[in-house]
């Protein structure tokens, strides 16, 4: 049976790794609702490392028969709710990279994401795009995985009177009305991490709902098995983490959520020490996306025109009227999100467009090259 978006890497100068490591999802290894350069390192990776690690939906507990297990039963009853704060995202890590100072930036080769269970979770939720319009109701979906079709499927639908306030939050499903929902409707799967980043250079807690440099809540679903992103590093050795795992969403996830579904992650870190870039930048097989964050869709749309210029001046060699043109005709805006706070805008522009740059083969162009 095939797994869901298991696909072959970026392909990249070969970094040998030393080791694999396995980084379950534990009371013990997870941080819920925060980053924090104050958290103790669950692992300590070098360069070029593997990591297998569990990513564990927050949204569980809206069918617990079906997306339980033990362990993640203890990280639904064993944190307390009050520390659940001030996100609501279960972060597996944070993983400390030796070596890694801040201007550095670390780059994540993502090379499979596998659901745990063959369930996931939508929530109509109250901070939803279109909550008033719905009645201020919030309403869970729950989807089945077809793992060798690479699809989901609704399951069936319940209505929730409470509002989603407590991360974690487990409902009474096998209680609840329960209601037909999208007959005869499939939807691809695309698994990826809605979350996921570095500890940002601050004294207090930072909350994984808004998206920043620092990576965190970006939500976009491309953030999968065969892309690479790159986070730049703000403390020492980095302090990465991942959560928030999706198995599908539409850009601007307008309801609230994706479908919600925990993933096992395969991944390698890489440290690179020779170039940067002001914000976290993704690289798929086919394309560079830059993403800009704003308190509004303006001034995010601002930040990521920006942050492409840089791309197409700094890395690609281009003159700013040149790359303002290319930006123009050649590069598409999309928006990420519009519900996590911090609203987000993405861009892409296609690889193949750059003569000797653009091949899958190359790794983004340094700093001494351009």
């Amino acid at each position: 049976m095939a797994l869901i978006s298991l696909k072959p890497a970026l392909e990249k100068d070969l970094v040998q790794p030393s080791a694999l490591h396995h980084l379950r999802a534990t009371p013990e290894t997870v941080h819920w609702g925060y980053f924090s350069p104050e958290i103790k390192p669950a692992l300590t990776v070098k360069s070029g490392d593997l990591i297998m690690a569990q990513a564990v939906t927050h949204h569980a507990g809206d069918d617990p028969d079906l997306m339980f297990d033990e362990d993640i039963r203890r990280i639904f009853t064993e944190i307390d709710p009050a520390t659940r704060a001030p996100g609501c995202h279960i972060m597996t890590g944070p993983i400390y990279v030796e070596g890694a100072e801040p201007g550095d930036m670390l780059e994540v080769r993502y090379f499979q994401m596998k659901p745990r269970f063959n369930y996931g979770s939508n929530l109509a939720a109250n901070w939803g795009h279109l909550y008033e319009e719905f009645g201020q109701t919030e309403r869970v979906t729950i989807y089945k995985l077809d793992p060798t079709a690479n699809t989901a499927a609704a399951l069936y639908a319940y209505d929730v009177e409470e509002k989603y306030v407590v991360p974690g939050r487990i409902t009474h499903c096998p209680e609840c009305d329960r209601s037909t929902a999208l007959p005869g409707i499939t939807i691809p799967a695309r698994p990826h991490l809605g979350t996921a980043g570095v500890a940002p250079a601050v004294n207090d807690p930072v909350s994984t709902i808004p998206p920043g440099l620092h990576g965190g809540n970006i939500d976009n679903w491309r953030i999968g098995a065969g892309a690479t992103m790159y986070y730049p590093v703000q403390v020492k050795g980095g302090l990465f983490s991942i959560g928030d795992p999706h198995v599908s969403q539409g850009d601007g996830e307008i309801s609230g959520t994706a479908i919600e579904a925990s993933l096992d992650v395969l991944f390698q870190i890489v440290l690179r020490k020779d170039f940067s870039f002001p914000s976290p930048l993704l690289e798929t097989p086919d394309c560079w996306i830059v993403h800009g964050f704003g308190k509004n869709l303006d001034k995010a749309m601002k930040s990521a025109s920006t942050d492409m210029l840089h791309l197409l001046t700094e890395h690609q060699g281009l003159s700013r009227n040149d790359g303002y043109s290319l930006m123009s005709v050649a590069a598409d805006f999309g928006v990420t999100q519009v519900v996590d706070g911090t609203q987000g805008i993405h861009c892409r522009i296609e690889r193949r467009i750059f003569p000797h740059k653009g091949s899958v083969a190359d790794p983004i162009i340094k700093d001494s090259e351009a």
